[in-house]
């Protein structure tokens, strides 16, 4: 007995959902290059402030990165994650005080196209038929 394996070839995916798990792969490595440019500020009053941001940008950023790879590969249970990113990102596009407007909208408009592009009606059927394969 051969096992078939549950992911799908990526040129098999859906365009909706190929585009939106690379904006967030792009999300993705914005995260870590932020977790990288907080490193050269750390000095010794901020030192663990510092290292529990860039710590927490590199694991958040990479866990993204997984769970975009996972779900353009078929795999539906990354979907999850991904939605619950994309939310977080348009809360804090709206919300937060300390992003200037333009980078607002900007999370706001990347945060609602990953959210389009996974709920596409052809995304979730393709998400569906790998699920119960």
């Amino acid at each position: 007995m051969t096992d078939v394996p549950r992911s799908s070839p990526l040129s098999a995916q859906p365009w909706p959902l190929r585009a939106a798990c690379a904006t967030a792969a792009l999300e993705a490595v914005v995260l870590v290059v932020q977790a990288l440019l907080v490193l050269p500020a750390l000095d010794g009053q901020r030192l663990a402030m510092g290292l529990t941001s860039a710590l927490f940008l590199a694991v958040y950023g990479a866990g993204l990165a997984w769970c975009a790879w996972c779900l353009v590969r078929g795999q539906s249970w990354a979907r999850a994650p991904v939605v619950l990113a994309q939310l977080i990102q348009v809360l804090v596009g709206f919300t937060s005080d300390w992003t200037p407007d333009v980078i607002g909208w900007v999370l706001v408009a990347v945060g609602i196209a990953v959210l389009v592009g996974v709920f596409h009606p052809r995304s979730l059927a393709a998400l569906s038929t790998d699920e119960h394969a």
